[in-house]
């Protein structure tokens, strides 16, 4: 994952006067989907080009493809995928990954139904992906037609990631109890499969039914993560539970020892100023390393305005100018 440090080296490989070999350049183009550095991916594609190496490796074409989606120039890596000599499962991967990245989750189906036509089997990635896209625009029928596909080929059995990404479709298309089902079937789970479920809770303000997976977390012997905490505060944000919210944000650090992060800070600004406790969304805000993220003000902003607390609005106003002139 460091892209910056790869890319030196190949500058330094360059100026002693060695040739980079196909794997070099897969390794390249990895790092500058990691980096988003498009301009430097297509400064690689061209000498790859020149060097007449796309004829030759499948591997390199797939990397590229990767490379251009992950940075989110998906018309190009569309069209590099059309441009390949041979395709592969792996090439169809990555382009469903981009699309559904970028939440593009009909052009990810549509290149989901195209790589079958042309007698490609999906494997596990790509189903992963696909549910992704299903979630993102509420495909709920897709999802269960690829549910019952990744049944039938007894791929939950070894694959916990793919058992989230169908808890999290179904959540995600508000089938909870659906979704809880699939999760209590699964094989194997982990607290990532468990989140999922309880952002599914959060979302639709079911607050106990959230608890009550945290709770199914601890008994399982999980350790819950800042991402479930992150969940649950929703949850009582959704339904309205401040005295719960923070209970839970105050044991995260002191009972579990996970230091709050920007997102945790801006639910309970949320959740304070929904009830009209400016006092304690201050506090909240007071607490923060630093206040370089105007999220957590527009947060306060948005409680000033339901509560035409005009003095601290336009405080909160005037700070969300400030940090952005800062950046």
């Amino acid at each position: 994952g460091q892209g910056l440090e790869a890319l030196n080296c190949f500058e330094q490989m360059q100026r002693e006067g060695l040739s980079p070999s196909d794997v070099i350049f897969i390794s390249l183009l990895k790092a500058c989907g990691v980096m988003g550095a498009v301009d430097k991916g297509k400064q690689i594609h061209d000498e790859i080009v020149n060097r007449g190496l796309m004829e030759k490796n499948i591997s390199l074409g797939n990397a590229l493809v990767d490379m251009y989606a992950k940075c989110g120039a998906l018309a190009k890596a569309q069209e590099v995928l059309e441009e390949l000599p041979a395709r592969s499962v792996v090439s169809w991967n990555a382009i469903i990954a981009g699309y559904a990245q970028e939440e593009r989750s009909h052009d990810a189906l549509n290149c989901f139904a195209r790589m079958q036509r042309e007698g490609f089997f999906p494997n596990e990635i790509t189903f992963t992906c696909i549910l992704k896209a299903c979630a993102n625009i509420g495909a709920i029928d897709k999802g269960k037609q690829i549910h019952d596909q990744i049944v039938t080929e007894g791929l939950l059995d070894k694959n916990t990631l793919l058992g989230t990404a169908l808890v999290d479709m179904y959540a995600k298309c508000g089938a909870l109890e659906k979704a809880h089902k699939v999760l209590d079937e699964l094989p194997c789970r982990n607290v990532a499969s468990w989140n999922a479920l309880i952002s599914g809770y959060a979302q639709e303000g079911h607050f106990l039914e959230a608890l009550s997976c945290f709770k199914q977390i601890q008994r399982e012997g999980l350790s819950p993560n800042e991402v479930t905490f992150l969940c649950l505060l929703n949850a009582c944000s959704h339904a309205g539970k401040f005295n719960e919210a923070q209970l839970y944000y105050e044991k995260m650090s002191t009972e579990y020892g996970i230091a709050a992060m920007l997102e945790h800070h801006t639910c309970m600004v949320v959740v304070f100023g929904s009830a009209g406790r400016f006092d304690k969304a201050i506090s909240v805000i007071k607490t923060m390393p630093s206040f370089d993220d105007p999220s957590v003000w527009v947060a306060l902003l948005g409680a000033c305005w339901k509560w035409g607390n005009v003095e601290l609005g336009k405080l909160a106003f005037d700070q969300v100018i400030q940090v952005d002139d800062d950046l």
